[in-house]
């Protein structure tokens, strides 16, 4: 199935979509452009900030948690203000946010990675109960992180490793409790794993930068079904709709001149996706 089109707008390096499950809306990221866009009653809206911003989580109705690259923020989608939560980074000007999703026992994953994707320059962190703990270090580009429903599992990669990892958590708190293992290893075919969202079923989606493809794996690691994309650079997808049986995917036109790239686009499921959690201050 090949994706149709959800909103024309262009971003040089779309990111971190995120459907409101209360307000029924999808938010998403143009990186570069520091800018995050939605669509409100058929319009298209946006906010531009000073500064890259990449992912996001929800806290409530009104407000959003927002990733930057100095900072976790309070985000009030009614005034536009602001407020920091915690500093990610700021003592290091080369490094940025990137993937980032909320886990379900209300923190937040943020991964960082270099302006030019500067070799092991980024890390993943975990923010939870006001401590902002580094997980993972040695990261180069952060990506695909995702949980699995029975919240035993998260998964992340570091995109040019071409693998993507799962790693055990704890029942009770949601910290890592195990060493990483590999999931799903895209060296042979020299695939580039982006971001990812796992569906109700436990199955994981992936998209896959240069493919123009988003791939739906098994709780095992088995492929089951590919979903091309009208866009080389697809980036994120995200479950959204009614009944959480959409899927949509953020796309980046950074270095592309296609009409489509940097669109962001909608299919399908056939499966219901998991309500994105609410992240807990």
């Amino acid at each position: 199935m090949t994706a149709q089109i959800f909103d024309e707008r262009t971003c040089v390096l779309g990111e971190g979509p995120l459907w409101h499950p209360e307000r029924k809306q999808l938010f998403w990221f143009d990186i570069l452009g520091k800018t995050l866009l939605s669509q409100h009653d058929g319009k298209s809206v946006s906010w531009v900030f000073d500064e890259c911003v990449s992912a996001a989580g929800w806290i409530d109705t009104e407000t959003l948690l927002i990733a930057s690259e100095t900072g976790l923020s309070q985000f009030d989608l009614q005034s536009g203000e602001r407020s920091l939560i915690v500093p990610l980074e700021v003592d290091q000007p080369l490094t940025r946010s990137n993937d980032g999703r909320a886990d379900p026992w209300g923190g937040f994953w943020i991964g960082t990675m270099g302006f030019k994707a500067e070799r092991e320059m980024g890390a993943i962190y975990r923010l939870y109960k006001g401590e902002l703990r580094e997980l993972i270090g040695d990261i180069t580009i952060s990506n695909s992180i995702a949980f699995s429903p029975d919240r035993h599992f998260a998964y992340y990669t570091d995109t040019p490793t071409r693998q993507i990892m799962k790693i055990p958590l704890n029942s009770e708190d949601g910290w890592p409790a195990g060493k990483a293992e590999v999931f799903v290893d895209l060296k042979q075919s020299k695939r580039n794993p982006d971001g990812s969202v796992v569906d109700s079923e436990g199955c994981l989606w992936n998209a896959q930068w240069g493919a123009g493809q988003v791939v739906r794996y098994a709780p095992d690691g088995t492929l089951i079904e590919t979903h091309d994309v009208p866009a080389v650079q697809a980036t994120c997808p995200a479950f959204g709709g009614p009944d959480l049986e959409t899927i949509f995917v953020t796309s980046a036109a950074q270095g592309r001149n296609g009409a489509q790239d940097g669109q962001t686009f909608q299919f399908a499921a056939g499966v219901k996706g998991q309500r994105e959690h609410r992240i807990i201050l």
